[in-house]
Parts: C-alpha cells; structure tokens; sequence
C-alpha cells in the first residue's frame, strides 16, 4: 500500500512526464513551408473562368453601401466592382450577379473563391449549380487559392485610399471611375491593359487619344486580330505562371501523406482564429493526431476531425499540417464504452490525483480528486 504523498507524487510525475512527451504539439517549425506551388490551368476565352471576393468594413456611404463585391475575368484581368452591403441577403447577391455578370459575358464555366459562407450557402451552391458553373473553393485556412482577386482587391483599396486623399468627397462616388483605371492600365502578365484583352482594341480616351488611330477594320481582320492576341495573352499567363511557380517553389519543401497516416493540425493559422477551441499563449501549436483519409490534389487532404470540429471543413493544405510519426508511448486508441439500453453508461475511475480534508462544524469529510476513463484530466472531480 501506498501512503497519500506517494501516490500524489507519482501521479504528478507521471502527468507531467505524458506533457512532455508528446513535442511535435509544442515545437515551432523552422524549415521551408510545405506545398509546392499549383498552378490553375489557363482560360481558353473570355469571362468562362472567373474570381470572386469581397472587400467589406469600408465607410458606410450615402446609399448605406459598405462593402465591394470584386469580381475578376482569370484571362484578361478585367474586373467589376459593384457596390453592396455587408447585410444583403442571399437572393439580392444572386440577382446582382446575374444583372452584371451573366447579363453582360454570359454564364461561367468556372468560379474560384474563398470559403465565404456566402460562397458556401446552399443558395449559391443551387444556384451555380442550376447555371451548370462549377465553385472553385479553396481548402480550409489556405486564402492563397484566390490570390488573383487578393491582388485586384490590394490595388482597389489603394486607388480608393489615392482618390479620398486627392479628390475628398465619398469613396462610392469614385468607384466607377477606378474601375475604369484598373481596366485600362497595363497588366504585366497579359502584356496590355484588360480593356484591350477583352475587346481587341484600345479604349478611345484621352488617356490614350493619339493611340487608337482611325482605321477601319473589317470582319475577318477583327476576328483574326481578337483570336491573336487571345494566343498572346495565354502565352504571357504561362510564362508568369512559369515564373512565379519557379520562384516560389525554391522556398517551399513537399510533404505528402498516404491513406491511414496521421498528422497534426495547426491550431491558429493567423492571429485572432479560434474556431479550434484553443486560445491563450501557452496552449499547444498542434492537436491531434489525426487519420489523414483521402489525398484531393498534390497539396490538400482530407482529414478525420473529431465532433468537436464537425462545423469546420475538412480539407486541409499542406502548410497547416504536421506529419506525426507514430510513438509507442503516445496512446491513440480510446477505450470503448459500455452503452446501456436506456442510453447510459457507467463511470470508471483511472487514478486519484489529489486529495484534501473539508472541515465542518462538527466533522471533518475527506475528499479525493478522481480522474475517470475516456476523460481528461482538467475533468476530473471531487468525490
């Protein structure tokens, strides 16, 4: 038999020996991020594939408008900007979006976004799905996906920021006019302004007066003209991709996992997240291990998640999680539990880790500090 202390310090030993064992939930990671860079196959004409996000938390103008749907064509890099409000219902976004997308270049053949829960609604989803448009949506916590309108959305809130400065006034007074500028400045990677890609010609401005010229062209010169620089523009989009693939890939390492392989997954992947329960300083970097069971692409995986995470998706990228390498000591298999008829179960107690005296009046009641099966810990009680 063991004295109190004695059982008291082994059972303190023992828990802080288990904390310590399990590192890769602490270490911080100092290589190259995971996940080489995977290129979005090139459009093959105008407005078939497009980007989508939304810039909100601007100041609430005179028609109550406080956020820009953005909305960019992934080949000629022109974009609409249309005013909105963070509150719009989902039937007012979908009318919006046929009364200046669908009406003017048709019905898509593809959209890539974020998982806003707009974009992930059972609304949008019917909707595109009744267009036959197939969403794009990028992996949990990897924005990266949709860099394309990130970058348009950089330069929007730049150019508003310029115009309030210059010009004053409200900022929806001055969308239609930055809209104009996007669309008629140069773009690197399609080697002329969007305006040009998508019509096959230069706008006629005084921004660029003396560069239209007069000259008529007829039918099947136009048609020659728009169908050359379409080959043009596709070949300046693969020699970016090319280039920005080469770049980035130098700093990056691949990670790949197999079927019934386990990984961790990153607790907060920017500041401020704390959709997995987890906040504080010193709290764990990772949780899990999770059974990693199906590969999506090169650099996605779906991952089991536990009840507690069932609201979060479960496809993850590469840069969010950890290769687990298994360790007898770390204990994955949960004991089952013995469910009555009546949906009930009975209790059974593990190991006693504390224990104390409280005083009445007229007698003294011990108490002990039980930690029971299939819980942790921080849930054991006093009996």
């Amino acid at each position: 038999m063991y004295s109190a202390s004695v059982v008291d310090k082994a059972t303190i030993v023992c828990s802080f020996k288990t904390q310590l064992i399990a590192p890769p939930q602490v270490k911080i990671e100092h290589q190259r991020p995971t996940g080489s860079l995977q290129s979005l196959l090139i459009p093959e004409w105008k407005w078939e594939h497009i980007t989508m996000d939304f810039v909100s938390g601007l100041p609430r103008s005179r028609k109550g408008c406080d956020s820009i749907w953005v909305i960019v064509d992934r080949l000629t890099k022109s974009a609409h900007l249309l005013l909105m409000k963070a509150t719009d219902k989902l039937l007012k976004l979908g009318k919006l979006f046929v009364d200046e997308i669908v009406r003017l270049h048709g019905v898509t053949m593809s959209i890539v976004s974020d998982r806003d829960p707009r974009f992930t609604s059972n609304f949008w989803v019917g909707l595109q799905r009744e267009f036959g448009t197939k969403l794009r949506l990028s992996t949990a916590f990897h924005s990266q996906t949709d860099g394309q309108s990130e970058r348009t959305i950089q330069t929007l809130e730049d150019m508003l920021r310029a115009c309030v400065l210059d010009l004053g006034g409200n900022w929806e007074e001055h969308l239609p006019l930055i809209e104009f500028a996007y669309n008629n400045s140069f773009h690197s990677s399609i080697g002329m302004a969007p305006f040009e890609a998508l019509y096959g010609r230069k706008c006629r401005s005084p921004i660029c007066w003396d560069e239209v010229g007069e000259r008529k062209l007829l039918g099947p010169e136009l048609v020659q003209i728009t169908v050359d620089k379409i080959m043009l523009i596709r070949e300046g989009l693969r020699t970016a991709q090319s280039r920005q693939k080469n770049y980035t890939d130098r700093r990056r390492r691949d990670l790949e996992f197999q079927f019934r392989d386990y990984a961790f997954l990153k607790v907060s992947p920017w500041k401020g997240v704390f959709c997995f329960g987890k906040t504080g300083k010193l709290n764990p970097r990772f949780i899990g291990p999770f059974e990693v069971l199906e590969r999506i692409s090169p650099v996605a995986y779906r991952v089991a998640l536990p009840p507690s995470l069932s609201r979060l998706h479960n496809v993850f990228h590469v840069p969010v999680l950890r290769k687990y390498m298994t360790d007898p000591s770390h204990v994955l298999d949960y004991q089952p539990i013995q469910i009555a008829n009546d949906m009930s179960y009975e209790e059974q107690p593990m190991e006693i880790l504390d224990r104390k005296e409280q005083v009445l009046r007229r007698r003294v009641i011990p108490l002990v500090k039980v930690r029971w099966a299939n819980h942790t810990a921080e849930e054991a009680t006093w009996e």
